[in-house]
């Protein structure tokens, strides 16, 4: 703290550095305290000092004054290691936020198409695993060519109790049913179905299923592939294909059969 000389008349300011005396009366000075410096330790008489008369001192605070107007708002933050309290500015009202250089924002609708598209990946992988799964338990069960057997009582030439063996093949695209009727080889009938024309059509499995579709109690033979349907009506000798005239009533009877 600064000393003063007390006399009866008159007290008379001394100025902290040497031969710098400072007019004015002492009732008029004003004593501010600057910033301290680093090398200096804290209680010394450097850290006072005198300012001059009423005016200067009315004019460092107007210009200070201004000088904070001026400066934006200020944010105390913490150094993450040494736990001291700096101030950062912070932007004024009506200034946007920028982004760090070098980072630019990414817009809404790209996450939507990334999104889209990854769907479309995902839908066609499980698009060609479904179909490799599927191709591989065809094989398994119908075997390259496709070849399905069933043995059906259909009434012909079952008189030793044996009952009919039937075999439908693809065979290069084509299909063919195969009947032994009654076990007995030299009576095989070979029965020619559809011709398929696409490119992996060889590989569609072929199979048969017997139930009475014109209601005279004997089973008709129904040939399935890809999805459809081909019947043959049995004739109590052998099969034939099916008359324009039983259509409706063989449409019928699909309609209501159990599957």
């Amino acid at each position: 703290m600064p000393t003063f000389a007390a006399s009866s008349n008159q007290i008379t300011p001394r100025s902290a550095l040497r031969h710098r005396p400072i007019k004015g009366d002492a009732t008029r000075s004003v004593i501010t305290r600057i910033a301290q410096r680093a090398s200096r330790k804290r209680g010394t008489e450097a850290d006072v000092v005198e300012t001059h008369d009423e005016e200067q001192v009315a004019a460092w605070r107007r210009s200070d004054e201004q000088t904070r107007t001026q400066l934006p708002p200020s944010n105390p933050v913490a150094h993450p290691r040494s736990g001291v309290v700096t101030e950062t500015s912070l932007p004024s009202k009506g200034k946007k936020l920028r982004s760090p250089k070098g980072q630019r924002q990414v817009h809404p609708l790209l996450y939507l198409g990334v999104g889209m598209l990854a769907m479309l990946l995902l839908s066609t992988v499980l698009s060609l695993l479904f179909g490799w799964v599927t191709l591989l338990l065809d094989d398994m069960h119908y075997g390259r060519p496709r070849t399905f057997q069933t043995d059906a009582w259909v009434g012909h030439n079952e008189q030793t109790g044996v009952p009919s063996h039937f075999v439908a093949i693809n065979l290069h695209r084509h299909i063919q049913i195969i009947e032994i009727p009654g076990g007995d080889a030299s009576r095989t009938r070979i029965f020619s179905g559809p011709q398929f024309f696409g490119a992996n059509d060889d590989l569609v499995p072929v199979t048969l299923r017997f139930a009475d579709l014109t209601g005279d109690k004997k089973l008709d033979m129904i040939v399935s592939f890809s999805g459809s349907r081909l019947v043959y009506i049995n004739d109590g000798a052998s099969f034939r294909p099916l008359l324009p005239g039983e259509r409706d009533e063989v449409e019928h009877a699909l309609e209501h059969l159990q599957p």
